[in-house]
């Protein structure tokens, strides 16, 4: 199995791309968000891969991160979800949206990506439930920072607020914000609009 590459970036072409790895040169697809972080062409790069092997053909997928290649495997184990399907959501929403769509239900935003209807969204979000948290556990994330997003969010929708206004003032906050001082912030944030 391949689980990275290193090497010289030699063609970028959407989605995909060609790395040279000591003279071998490996084509591999990655998501949107890796791809506009990739450095210019002829210099070092370096993905985190995912090789898939199926009857007909062998795919390797590479990813800047770690958070977004334990996402894709986590996406691909959804009943119905292919790699090309785990590759647009992952081009669609970062990870912390997806993660927060999951963990507040938001069946629009997944349906926003293209590819995913809404029986497929609410499968994902069925599926991934147990997967994927608002503290961010299931992808290593710090959880202090964002449980305390998570209290503060719960704290809003208690008071009254909907999802997308509690959403939307959460994001606002700085990342190492304690719960208390997170939801006068939010509130104030929510009370200008």
């Amino acid at each position: 199995m391949i689980g990275r590459l290193s090497g010289i970036l030699l063609e970028k072409t959407p989605p995909q791309v060609l790395i040279d790895v000591n003279g071998v040169g490996y084509e591999c697809e990655v998501p949107m968000s890796t791809f506009y972080n990739l450095p210019a062409i002829g210099e070092r790069v370096v993905l985190l891969t995912q090789f898939i092997v199926r009857e007909d053909a062998q795919l390797l997928y590479g990813f800047g991160s770690d958070q977004e290649r334990i996402t894709f495997r986590q996406l691909l184990k959804v009943n119905g979800i292919g790699a090309k399907s785990a590759l647009s959501i992952l081009s669609g929403l970062s990870v912390d949206d997806l993660v927060q769509a999951v963990a507040l239900q938001e069946v629009a935003l997944l349906t926003r990506v293209p590819g995913i209807g809404k029986k497929t969204a609410e499968r994902l979000l069925l599926e991934l439930k147990d997967k994927f948290s608002i503290d961010g556990i299931a992808l290593g994330a710090s959880s202090q920072g964002k449980s305390a997003s998570g209290d503060v969010l719960n704290a809003l929708i208690a008071l009254g607020y909907n999802e997308r206004e509690a959403l939307a003032a959460v994001k606002q906050l700085p990342a190492d914000v304690v719960v208390a001082d997170g939801i006068k912030l939010a509130l104030k944030s929510l009370s200008k609009s």
